[in-house]
């Protein structure tokens, strides 16, 4: 765990569930005859030299190839159209005083009755597991439950107790987003371990450590919570926009402004881990009208990008090519001009960095960018290493 050992948000699976050594998965896009109007518009210009001369020989090697070769128009790696699901009800309810609507991975579901209630028991069989909620395929609404957490380790052994909810999941247990609450950091007398009481993470490719490390405070903070008492948990969940309430809270508890899975839709499924006893009742679904996005946001092209920081506010225009899952362009403006930028693209999720100075301070900087090309704006978090943290906006030029 992520102050005494190994924690994971997903039971490892073995064989093609494994994550490949963290590795983020990028989509392959399969490339079409149609020209993008972006590539005999905007990339010649891109590809003047007095666009290209500033930039490194590495970059200037990539640009004007793959200005030749980006064809990728939206949606093209996504898969084939399938016969459409039942749309699920509006609203669905488990009492979960047994365990007949579960589904197990990696845990064991009982009935019990626990603190005056009939719930299940959800006990890990290795290291954590899921029991699928059957009958649950969630994309936008509200998800609202009970959970209680009891350790079961000795005395001495520290275990802040691990209960949590996952939902957009696929049923292998491959893919996930999780709200998970650590009960017994919200008692400690570290500041740092009472802020990593709740945690979002989207499984496998950003668990807790690579989200902690590289955007700290972002997706984990404080919340008062108890163990081996029930806490009321809502989620709501509105197209890329998540929001974690606690104890009946009208404030959430942790807010997720751009969800980093690569689903939009999937099964619900209640989350526990080894070393406790995770107890969850009183589940209740509402299914609302989905938001109106799809995956697959191009990011070619040029872009006006403003950050809204801590630190102030700062703007630029930034021009990128897509080669498959490769991204890389030029950034103008606030921390210098003709600035190299790499980075990578997943279904629309960009991950973008470029080095830079600050405003009237010597030496260089590393910004980053992360977050969903929608059409033709785009948003997410950025960071200035050392300077500066907020979220950027960006609109298509046309």
């Amino acid at each position: 765990m992520d102050d005494l050992g190994p924690e994971i948000g997903l039971a490892r699976p073995s064989g093609p569930q494994a994550r490949a050594n963290g590795a983020v998965r990028m989509g392959i896009p399969r490339f079409t005859p149609a020209i993008d109007p972006f590539v005999t518009k905007s990339l010649p210009e891109l590809a003047d030299p007095s666009y290209i001369w500033p930039v490194t020989k590495t970059i200037r090697m990539w640009l004007v190839p793959v200005a030749l070769l980006l064809s990728a128009a939206h949606g093209d790696s996504a898969q084939e159209p399938s016969a459409a699901a039942p749309a699920p009800p509006a609203s669905q309810v488990f009492a979960l005083t047994d365990a007949k609507d579960l589904s197990e991975a990696g845990v064991k579901a009982e009935a019990v009755e626990y603190k005056g209630r009939k719930a299940v028991r959800l006990t890990a069989i290795g290291e954590a597991g899921f029991a699928f909620v059957n009958g649950t395929q969630f994309r936008d609404g509200t998800i609202e439950l009970d959970m209680a957490t009891h350790i079961t380790t000795p005395p001495g052994v520290r275990r802040p107790g691990f209960t949590g909810l996952a939902f957009r999941a696929r049923t292998d247990a491959s893919h996930c987003e999780l709200f998970y609450l650590r009960p017994g950091n919200s008692r400690s007398e570290d500041q740092a371990m009472r802020n990593h009481s709740v945690q979002y993470t989207s499984e496998p490719a950003y668990p807790w450590e690579r989200l902690r490390r590289q955007w700290p405070f972002i997706y984990e903070s404080y919340a008062e919570l108890q163990l081996d008492e029930w806490i009321p948990v809502k989620i709501e969940v509105h197209g890329r926009v998540a929001k974690l309430y606690l104890n009946g809270s009208a404030n959430p508890a942790l807010i997720v402004d751009g969800l980093k899975g690569e689903d939009l839709e999937g099964a619900i499924a209640l989350w526990g881990y080894a070393g406790e006893e995770s107890y969850f009742s009183n589940l209740r679904v509402t299914n609302a009208k989905p938001e109106p996005i799809e995956n697959n946001g191009e990011a070619a092209g040029t872009w006006d990008v403003t950050f809204a920081s801590d630190a102030g506010r700062y703007s630029g225009t930034m021009k990128l090519v897509r080669q498959n899952s490769t991204l890389v362009g030029i950034w103008s403006g606030d921390f210098g001009p003709d600035q190299p930028v790499s980075g990578n693209w997943r279904d629309g999720y960009v991950e973008i960095q470029f080095g830079g100075t600050w405003p009237e301070q010597a030496g260089t900087v590393t910004a980053t960018m992360a977050g969903w090309v929608d059409g033709d704006s785009a948003k997410g978090r950025m960071k200035v290493e050392g300077r500066a943290d907020g979220r950027w906006t960006a609109v298509r030029k046309k």
